[in-house]
């Protein structure tokens, strides 16, 4: 069976990887257009917070390790074009312009996503940079050795974590977003105190601004808006990422939500013979049952491998995801499962929702810090659906047990009775997990 894939990053090589261990007589085919696979695009910010770390420490394993030690011929610099459904053919070129033409039985698109840069004046200068594969990073970080100030356009995880690389390294930073307040997915309460930590940290936050254009003169770059200009060395576009869908859609596969590739539970496009994993394709949502597209990297690396099963005949299912996602700003940790109260409303559940203010540790002991918790439940079934959390220790790992309960699609009341760990030094008696689904329950009944 002749097995390609398109894509050299955390789905594609998780699939070849485990097909060629499902069945080592499998040929297996790995398209990557750059000259980089395998490697950890979630560790960029922290790693550009570094000038003395290489930035090839991020490489989980190299091209040779697939190639020689585990027979996969994995093609470097190889850009895929064209995928011909009826022939059973994908074709592109090298970097060399060098044309190549391959066959397939089984294909799977593992594309990613790409930084979405505007369409707008000056948004093509060298001095405005995005930051999604490891090629971005290695270019920014040559261009910070000479960089006093920064400018950031948008304020998502990338955006944030960037902030903080960048004041790491004692480079001026402005952001600049056009929403009026900072993440809007995250509660007003939770969001202000990002905000407070961010400006805390000398980073100059201006909300409520569209970027009209970008100009140069002989020393700096400008993002111009409408009554502000700002200047620096270099502009980071972080204003999102979209799916590379393009090739998918061009071959006639169905879309999902924003264009991403639609897949079954088996990570299975419309064609039978063709599945899809990873940034560009869609999953299912444990708590309402829909489509999403929530681009994170476990759901990445588990849709590679449940590729490589089906394609070997296993037969695997993934129930979904939730997006359940952590990042951190500075010495805050912000955390997120399930669904807020607006999504709650959209997707056509009746939700209320507490906010409380807890500790990290228990009372008295020392180190004690704030922790704030938002949880929303249901009020006609009482389910649990989604849970946001911010504090200076003590979120990052919290968030995993709300997330087991929307798998399990627990109500609130069932949440309340979890028996979780207590010690002093991590928590008090009651968590603050508890405290909230205890307070939320008022709201249910």
């Amino acid at each position: 069976m002749k097995f390609v894939i398109i894509g050299g990053d955390a789905a594609g090589m998780s699939a070849a990887s485990r097909a060629k261990r499902n069945q080592p007589d499998v040929e297996i085919t790995v398209l990557e257009k750059t000259m980089d696979v395998s490697y950890s695009a979630c560790g960029m910010p922290y790693n550009i917070a570094d000038p003395d770390r290489d930035i090839n420490d991020l490489v989980v394993r190299s091209a040779s390790v697939f190639r020689e030690k585990q027979g996969i011929n994995l093609l470097t610099g190889h850009c895929v074009e064209t995928i011909d459904i009826k022939a059973k053919t994908v074709s592109g070129s090298t970097l060399e312009n060098d044309s190549f033409d391959i066959p397939y039985d089984r294909l799977l698109i593992a594309t990613g996503a790409s930084a979405m840069v505007l369409d707008l004046p000056g948004f093509d200068l060298p001095e405005v940079m995005a930051l999604k594969n490891l090629e971005d990073g290695r270019k920014i970080k040559q261009k910070l050795l000479d960089a006093q100030k920064v400018i950031i356009m948008g304020m998502g995880y990338i955006g944030l974590e960037m902030a903080e690389a960048l004041r790491a390294r004692n480079i001026d930073v402005d952001m600049v977003e056009i929403l009026s307040r900072v993440l809007p997915w995250l509660e007003p309460s939770l969001a202000d105190v990002v905000e407070k930590e961010l400006r805390l940290h000398d980073v100059g936050l201006y909300l409520g601004q569209e970027v009209k254009r970008i100009e140069k003169n002989e020393t700096k770059v400008c993002v111009v808006c409408e009554d502000l200009t700002l200047s620096g060395n270099m502009v980071l576009a972080a204003t999102g990422i979209r799916p590379n869908s393009q090739l998918a859609e061009e071959a006639g596969l169905d879309l999902g939500p924003y264009r991403s590739i639609a897949v079954d539970r088996m990570v299975q496009t419309s064609d039978p013979n063709i599945f899809a994993a990873g940034d560009c394709a869609d999953a299912f949502h444990v708590v309402t049952g829909q489509k999403a597209w929530i681009p994170l990297a476990l759901r990445a690396n588990r849709a590679g491998w449940a590729a490589a099963d089906n394609v070997c005949g296993k037969n695997i299912l993934l129930p979904g995801i939730a997006g359940t996602a952590v990042f951190k700003v500075f010495d805050l940790e912000v955390a997120r499962t399930g669904l807020n109260s607006q999504e709650a409303s959209e997707y056509g559940f009746t939700p209320a929702e507490v906010v409380i203010t807890a500790r990290t540790r228990a009372h008295a002991h020392p180190g004690a810090l704030e922790i704030r918790v938002q949880m929303v439940g249901d009020t006609k079934s009482g389910r649990l659906l989604g849970v946001q959390m911010i504090a200076k220790e003590g979120a990052a790992h919290r968030i995993n047990a709300p997330a087991v309960a929307l798998h399990g699609h627990m109500t609130v009341e069932q949440f309340s009775q979890s028996d979780l760990a207590y010690a002093p030094p991590f928590g008090p008696v009651w968590d603050p997990l508890l405290i909230a689904a205890n307070q939320l329950i008022k709201k249910l009944v």
